[in-house]
């Protein structure tokens, strides 16, 4: 548990904060609503269990419906915590008592007088400054930074587990997402995303979730999977592979390797002051190099493969994105990358202490093979090697990393290794 000084700084730099943008924009006050619980669908009676508003959780981790956080100023911000007699299910309590002494609690709204921002669910954007507001969640506060450590620190148990059951033999995907979810102790609504857990060919399908119930017996398995702390979200990939399953398996563990050196190289880039979508574009020059090192694409050079796309077909997603409340956060994406990026979720120029993911990867998608093989260069790709290694799915590695004056602290290889 990040410590209590910690929370009361943040909580006090919020206030600064959201009394610099409420002023600046010319209102009064900000009210802040937690979230309403959402019924599954309309045919039956069941619920969704709540996901807190961000903007709400940014002050507190309190998974409570129908709360409100009323900022004024610099005065003490109030949290309003309505009394609540249901029967059919409790809402956990503040994971830290702590946690409440940074407000004054009530349990009946009064909506302050004034001009009020609203945010939240049930208000239109525009009844308050959302971008403003949003951009305060581009860098973190130390209580931030600790609660995104601690985050990563709880994947790896899920990891850890999972790759040693996959090289144990255990290939059956649901089987090896419920070990993830045992071993970290959070539960599917807990963690940041749903867990892609993927085998052999379904790597190739970048949010794979609908989990193979039998064994592939696949000597490939790539696990994209997080947990959450008090809010916070880590965001991990790892892809392993049993290299002496056949030629195809050692090749693919080739690149496997060749993936993570780019990726950790990529991670020593992210400068201060650089542009996110120039490490992107970065990525995939490098993505090139290995096309050409492992044999993919053939007589062109490095410069050849990437001026002309080659690696797009390979590598479609963006390089990385910011990370914080929520898995794919906000503020870092202001701007539209160039048309060439259309999927880059991160256009900033990289700041301290900002915190956001690397993953490039490298992939076997049918659909996308299909048209550069119909294209002009397709006559430069091997297609017998992409035939080999087109089973064993696709490659990602994926880490967190916060920005910093002397450079990247990377999280996930502080938990991982």
């Amino acid at each position: 548990m990040p410590k209590k000084e910690a929370y009361l700084d943040h909580v006090h730099t919020l206030v600064r904060a959201y009394g610099d943008v409420l002023a600046r924009a010319g209102y009064d006050a900000a009210l802040i609503h937690s979230g309403s619980i959402v019924r599954k669908t309309i045919f039956d009676d069941q619920d969704w269990p709540l996901r807190p508003t961000p903007h709400f959780q940014h002050w507190i981790p309190l998974a409570e419906p129908e709360c409100f956080i009323i900022v004024r100023g610099d005065r003490k911000p109030v949290l309003v915590r309505p009394m609540t007699t249901s029967f059919w299910e409790t809402s956990p309590e503040p994971p830290a008592p702590f946690l409440l002494d940074a407000f004054d609690v009530v349990h009946e709204l009064e909506v302050p007088a004034g001009k009020v921002a609203r945010v939240g669910e049930r208000y239109e954007r525009d009844d308050a400054p959302l971008a403003a507001l949003d951009e305060l969640r581009t860098k973190k506060t130390p209580w931030e930074i600790e609660c995104i450590a601690e985050a990563n620190r709880v994947a790896r148990l899920g990891h850890d587990a999972v790759r040693d059951a996959f090289f144990a033999g255990e290939t059956n995907e649901l089987r090896l997402h419920l070990l993830y979810l045992e071993k970290t102790q959070q539960d599917d609504p807990e963690t940041p995303y749903k867990n892609i857990v993927a085998s052999g060919k379904n790597a190739a399908t970048l949010h794979h979730v609908t989990y193979r119930k039998d064994a592939s017996g696949a000597p490939s398995l790539l696990v994209d999977a997080g947990a959450t702390c008090l809010g916070y979200c880590s965001d991990i990939t790892r892809t392993h592979v049993i290299a002496d399953r056949s030629d195809a398996a050692q090749a693919f563990a080739a690149m496997v390797s060749k993936v993570d050196a780019m990726q950790q190289r990529l991670c020593a880039g992210a400068k201060i002051g650089r542009h996110y979508e120039s490490l992107h574009d970065e990525s995939h020059r490098q993505t090139s190099a290995i096309l050409r090192e492992i044999g993919l694409v053939r007589e062109l050079s490095i410069e050849e493969i990437d001026a002309r796309g080659i690696s797009r077909a390979f590598y479609p997603h963006g390089l990385g994105h910011s990370l914080g409340l929520q898995t794919h956060d906000v503020g870092c994406a202001s701007t539209k990358p160039r048309a060439d990026n259309p999927f880059l979720r991160n256009t900033s120029i990289i700041a301290a202490d900002q915190v956001f993911t690397i993953e490039p990867g490298i992939y076997f998608i049918d659909s996308l093979l299909d048209k550069l093989r119909s294209e002009e260069v397709g006559k430069y790709v091997d297609w017998n090697l992409v035939a080999a290694l087109s089973p064993l799915g696709g490659v990602r590695i994926e880490d967190d990393v916060l920005v910093r004056e002397g450079g990247v602290r990377n999280f996930t290889r502080e938990a991982l290794g």
